[in-house]
């Protein structure tokens, strides 16, 4: 660490590479924090979570009770022990609330005053979190499995959402209507995602088991549709031709840069993309247990050299490395299936959901300062040498004494 900050005092070194270097040893350090609690407001599984990005102090929980909560991250005790409140809650008494499972929730991406949520009762409310009412309310024909606000868009303010039907739904915040359909996919939208470099582009994962990269100003269906085969078709039956998995697609992440797309299978396995050209890069993660047959949410960290995947695998929450595909660890604690789990990158934290109804709080251990250290030796060899006998120590002394 020394080392780092004389290279950044002496210039030789980019100012960022410090703290890739601190925020990659924060997430190889991650591990249950028992002095943390999060209030257990769910009566039944967690489906989704959110982070807001504008402070990275509240987080948005949805449940299959149909619940959503509002909890405050922050720690105002300054305590080392507390418990992260539910701040407000939409329950099962409120007349808003949502009548089925909550599938996915999500920050509006400017401002904390808004939020979206869609369900399995075939709604999306954007809410006021002022006044915990629907400002806006979208009905469609099936069970809505995602939903999408673009984290970088200026010149559009659409939702992108998945549901039972093989359409795409676009819909308009500003007009309050569904402006456009996009048309490709053969089974029910488990999950979409926008780029978080381009805001145009828009992927989309199906129980047809492909994966379709959209530019939604482009009327004549999708850019690309990915294949896990690169289209080798020596390697693909007929059935398998221009697919991303075999099984059910159900879940889709971008990395911070939007240079790579991340997608999971019923058939077990996960697959690292080249965005622009489609590409498999064919990194080998091994098995990774998925047996949701709805969205499942993981999470990629930010700001880390390299960058690490978290994904929900049984009642544990695997860590592997993102581009050689190593299994770093597993994050282990649920007593139940995780189904969601969100990265914190300005605290290098991750916040993980399941069907236990607990949502756990993972954090980096502290490290020890090397100042600590150094006075710690000190200590020892004080305390060494005055423990011997002075019989035994040298009394010898110069001519100037």
């Amino acid at each position: 660490m020394l080392g780092y900050l004389a290279a950044r005092q002496a210039g030789l070194d980019d100012p960022l590479r410090l703290r890739r270097a601190e925020s990659t040893r924060r997430v190889l350090g991650l591990q249950l924090n028992p002095d943390r609690d999060v209030d257990r407001i769910h009566g039944n599984g967690i489906n989704t979570i959110d982070i807001e990005a504008i402070e990275g102090r509240y987080m948005l929980s949805g449940g299959a009770d149909g619940v959503i909560a509002i909890y405050d991250l922050e720690n105002y005790s300054g305590k080392s022990q507390y418990t992260c409140k539910a701040v407000c809650t939409v329950g099962r008494s409120s007349r808003h609330v949502h009548k089925f499972s909550v599938e996915t929730v999500q920050w509006y991406p400017y401002d904390t005053g808004m939020f979206v949520s869609s369900s399995f009762d075939k709604t999306m409310k954007v809410w006021d979190t002022e006044t915990l009412k629907p400002a806006e309310l979208f009905e469609f024909e099936g069970n809505v499995y995602s939903h999408h606000l673009s984290p970088i868009a200026r010149k559009h303010s659409l939702i992108a959402v998945g549901t039972k039907n093989p359409k795409i739904q676009l819909c308009d915040l500003k007009s309050g209507s569904k402006i456009h359909v996009l048309q490709g996919h053969r089974g029910e939208v488990l999950s979409v995602r926008w780029s978080p470099r381009y805001e145009h582009i828009l992927a989309s994962a199906s129980a047809d088991s492909k994966v379709k990269v959209w530019d939604v100003r482009r009327a004549s269906g999708s850019l690309l549709t990915l294949d896990q085969h690169n289209g080798d078709k020596s390697k693909a039956s007929s059935e398998a031709a221009n697919t991303a998995h075999n099984g059910r697609v159900n879940g889709l992440c971008f990395t911070g840069d939007g240079l790579y797309l991340l997608t999971t299978g019923t058939d077990d396995r996960m697959r690292l993309w080249n965005s622009a050209s489609g590409e498999n890069t064919l990194v080998n993660y091994g098995k990774v247990c998925n047996e949701s047959r709805k969205r499942l949410q993981f999470t990629v960290s930010r700001g880390c050299s390299p960058e690490f995947v978290f994904v929900p695998c049984g009642s544990s929450v695997a860590v592997y490395a993102l581009h050689t595909g190593e299994l770093v660890t597993m994050l282990r604690g649920h007593y139940n299936n995780v189904d969601c789990c969100e990265f914190h990158p300005d605290y290098q934290e991750l916040y993980s959901g399941g069907k236990d109804c607990n949502i756990l709080a993972w954090v980096p251990v502290l490290r020890t300062s090397d100042v600590e250290e150094e006075s710690n030796r000190e200590n020892k060899v004080t305390g060494g040498q005055s423990s011997v006998n002075p019989a035994l120590q040298d009394a010898w002394s110069s001519d100037e004494d």
